[in-house]
């Protein structure tokens, strides 16, 4: 299978993510208003999907949201793979870089879901 395929078949599988997670920060957002009109001190909501750490660090100057950006306007052209090297060198990603990017985006998201959700979460946002 090759590697835009299993981008698309990822974005397919995993855009419920974003909206699982939008809806709990709508709640903790409605808790804490509601909390603050009996009296209650507004306590910060935690992120509820970890984006630190070296699986979310650039690979070959892509990041995750420069990854999911370029993923997304592969619908603009039908998901035609032969132009996502041209539609990566629009946004200043090398040939090179962008395949580097590809192979490391998608063993990440294979290998930490937080990964994926976030990759889901700016894919939608994009």
């Amino acid at each position: 299978m090759g590697v835009f395929k299993q981008v698309k078949d990822m974005n397919r599988i995993a855009l419920d993510a974003p909206t699982s997670i939008e809806e709990a920060q709508k709640m903790a957002s409605k808790a804490q208003t509601l909390g603050l009109a009996y009296g209650a001190r507004p306590v910060p909501v935690p992120s509820l999907v970890r984006t630190e750490g070296p699986d979310f660090e650039p690979i070959a100057a892509v990041s995750l949201e420069l990854y999911a950006q370029i993923s997304k306007s592969l619908a603009t052209v039908d998901y035609d793979l032969s132009r996502s090297i041209r539609l990566a060198g629009d946004k200043g990603v090398s040939e090179e870089n962008w395949a580097m990017a590809v192979e490391g985006w998608n063993a990440r998201m294979a290998a930490n879901p937080a990964v994926g959700t976030q990759f889901s979460a700016l894919y939608a946002a994009s």
